[in-house]
């Protein structure tokens, strides 16, 4: 009664049956049956040593009769805690279904969740997704085609793709929202697409697609710098793109007049930063605290990695009075 914790609960359709490969002549190809399709994955509270988790069935489970299993991890901060259960009923179909004709929502990232389309990555770049669904995400893999599926630079030649499914992890107590956090490895530098296609349990499918550039992981590179809103009379973000996400970053933002002189410096270190920085803001008055005249100004925006690389990108603002 005094556990409070976290369950992961893993729900599995009844056994498949497989053959080993009897791969030399002396073998024989064995049958044998597995825990293969998972109907559902998620995390639950546990609270008080008392959980429950609700799930829809997805349309892609093997209709015959027979009994699926229920595998439960729990833990907290002292205790692991496990259980099962083998004699769980599963088959058929429902007779009064909701209808649902919509396929997933889809959000795509890459590297972080400040992620713009477009923006920079290195070489090993982690592709991240959300996903909802009303009545949950089709993860079993049972479906033929029907499999959470990334493909990078869809259409072209060197195109490449990812079934997912184990990648997706449900947010806790919901069976209708969740992510997906995929690592790449040694992308050639360059644009690149990413497209995650999802089914939900009704077997209705969503794909969406995100550009992203890869700059080699040996060079520090900012890329898509801008001020907003601009024009701007009170307040102004700065915002830029980098290809070290996750590293500490030193910048330096230096404002000009048109005839080269300083009006004003904003130092700023961000901390393991994100790929997509949008956190400096600039309220419109120079380094006195009085307000500039109005018309147009240069900034220099300077960024400094851990190891000593600098980027360094000049733009234009206009100030309104």
């Amino acid at each position: 009664n005094s556990f409070n914790g976290l369950l992961y609960p893993t729900i599995y359709d009844k056994k498949s049956s497989f053959l080993t490969l009897g791969n030399n002549a002396f073998n024989y190809k064995e049958p044998f049956k597995l825990y293969n399709n998972i109907l559902y994955k998620g995390v639950s509270s546990i609270n008080s040593g008392n959980f429950s988790f609700s799930f829809v069935v997805p349309k892609d489970i093997a209709y015959n009769y027979g009994f699926g299993k229920i595998s439960l991890y729990g833990n907290n901060e002292n205790t692991d805690a496990t259980g099962n259960a083998s004699n769980i009923l599963v088959g058929g179909t429902s007779s009064n279904i909701v209808a649902d004709s919509k396929g997933p929502e889809i959000e795509l990232f890459v590297d972080d969740f400040s992620f713009v389309s477009g923006g920079l990555s290195d070489n090993t770049p982690l592709l991240l997704a959300r996903i909802s669904d009303e009545n949950g995400i089709n993860t079993s893999g049972s479906g033929i085609g029907r499999d959470l599926l990334i493909t990078i630079d869809k259409g072209a030649v060197n195109e490449k793709s990812y079934v997912v499914n184990s990648f997706y992890k449900a947010n806790l107590n919901s069976y209708t929202t969740g992510e997906i956090k995929y690592q790449l490895e040694n992308l050639g530098d360059g644009k690149h697409t990413y497209t995650l296609k999802a089914w939900d349990v009704y077997n209705n499918s969503s794909e969406v697609t995100v550009d992203f550039i890869v700059s080699n992981g040996e060079n520090f590179e900012i890329k898509n710098v801008l001020n907003y809103p601009n024009p701007f009379s009170t307040n102004t973000l700065f915002l830029f793109d980098h290809n070290r996400a996750g590293q500490n970053l030193s910048i330096v933002i230096t404002v000009y007049t048109i005839s080269g002189k300083v009006i004003k410096s904003i130092d700023q270190f961000i901390p393991s930063a994100n790929g997509h920085v949008a956190e400096i803001s600039w309220n419109g008055r120079d380094d006195y605290d009085d307000k500039p005249s109005k018309g147009v100004y240069i900034y220099k925006l300077s960024v400094k990695t851990d190891d000593g690389q600098v980027a360094e990108k000049i733009e234009k603002l206009v100030i309104l009075n």
